[in-house]
């Protein structure tokens, strides 16, 4: 396994791209924190918060795909580059104006969030061209579904971090400016220079007119209503036993899991339809989360059923990344992976606004109850598409 990742890293480009990419997208992993601990901070509500931080989700899972859909057609330099200096603009107008007035304060995260280049497809869109062999390119797919745990548990500490050092207005420069610099050195390397999507035909649908990009979008939207329901659950969970910090426990073994599975899938060489190992996969995805609903007393069981959990979701969603390949029409490549992003994240929103009324009705079991109905609906997504998903109906992207 090691040697197999130690072969990719080895790989002209990788490291600067995979990092550029990771440190590039810190603005929009840690932008629902920053918001809410700046708005707080401004003497704004919870309520004030959650409206600022809700704008900002909405704002990105709108624009991904149409910033991915121009990237296929311009490349990735004029799109992304002119669209992360605007997001790091438009939140500086934030923490420089603050809270009020409230219209000006709006439209400064919905701009932030419209431009936030879409640097997860463009990476997944430079990989073919940059690893040339397809086992390499899996790998590096599997890294890129570790990487985004990475991310998600490493970006809140950074914020954190600049909190304390400084302030929250801070936080939300310092983030951003940095997430230019990570923008710009991919930007500039030579593969990203260099790419350019394959002719499209024109299609006001673009890459959702593949009835196998539907499917998995329908599946994933559901993991994500599922991973959405277990993060206010473990929240509940913790409150029902008087300990905040239970919650950070189950949350950072979801995280864990997630990336070990991770690793050892693209440590292994698979072969056969990457189709039908998605259901197997997303098959033990959904197991994995059934146990949840079991809630035992015990922190130390209840955090061990968390680490399963997690254990097959980047497998998922790396295999994911191949078939969004294998099925995005030709010259859409990057417009696919971003509609993957939007639609995961979209559910996530949905599974967090969902459980909280189930909580309040049955308690922290229900709210995981919610989490296990998520996994078993992304199943059966997979198996309702079953026939798209057989044969890609449209050829595999290629760039140039």
């Amino acid at each position: 396994m090691a040697m197999g990742y130690a072969e990719l890293l080895r790989g002209r480009h990788v490291v600067r791209l995979l990092a550029g990419t990771l440190v590039g997208r810190l603005p929009h992993g840690t932008a629902a924190l920053a918001i809410v601990l700046f708005t707080r901070a401004d003497g704004g509500g919870y309520a004030l918060a959650g409206v600022f931080a809700a704008a900002h989700g909405l704002a990105t899972a709108v624009g991904q795909p149409l910033l991915g859909r121009l990237v296929d057609l311009h490349g990735q330099f004029r799109v992304m580059l002119p669209a992360a200096v605007a997001s790091a603009l438009a939140m500086g107008l934030f923490a420089v104006l603050g809270t009020e007035p409230f219209a000006w304060a709006c439209a400064a995260v919905v701009v932030a969030g419209l431009t936030t280049p879409p640097l997860e497809g463009g990476l997944r869109a430079l990989w073919p061209s940059v690893l040339g062999r397809a086992d390499l390119v899996h790998r590096a797919y599997a890294l890129d579904a570790v990487a985004q745990e990475v991310m998600f548990a490493g970006g809140p500490l950074v914020v954190m971090l600049l909190v304390a050092a400084w302030s929250e207005a801070a936080a939300l420069l310092v983030i951003n400016a940095v997430g230019v610099l990570g923008a710009l050195s991919v930007v500039l390397s030579a593969p990203s220079r260099r790419w350019r999507g394959a002719a499209r035909e024109a299609h006001w649908l673009g890459a959702l007119r593949s009835r196998g990009l539907r499917t998995l979008l329908g599946c994933f939207f559901f993991v994500g209503v599922a991973l959405g329901a277990i993060s206010v659950a473990a929240v509940a969970y913790a409150d029902e036993r008087g300990n905040e910090l239970v919650a950070t426990y189950l949350l950072s073994a979801l995280g864990t899991g997630a990336l070990l599975g991770g690793l050892w899938y693209g440590g292994r060489e698979w072969t056969g339809q990457p189709e039908r190992r998605l259901l197997g996969l997303t098959a033990a995805l959904a197991a994995c989360y059934v146990p949840l609903f079991l809630v035992p007393e015990h922190v130390a069981a209840m955090t061990a059923l968390a680490g399963v959990a997690g254990v097959f979701l980047a497998p998922a969603l790396a295999c994911a990344f191949v078939v969004v390949d294998r099925h995005a029409p030709v010259g859409t490549v990057t417009e696919a992976f971003s509609w993957l992003v939007t639609t995961f994240g979209v559910g996530t929103a949905v599974g967090t606004a969902v459980v909280g009324p189930v909580i309040e009705w049955g308690r922290d079991a229900a709210g995981f109850a919610v989490a296990a109905a998520g996994g078993a609906c992304a199943l059966a997504a997979l198996l309702a598409g079953r026939r798209a998903l057989a044969v890609p109906a449209l050829a595999p992207t290629p760039s140039r």
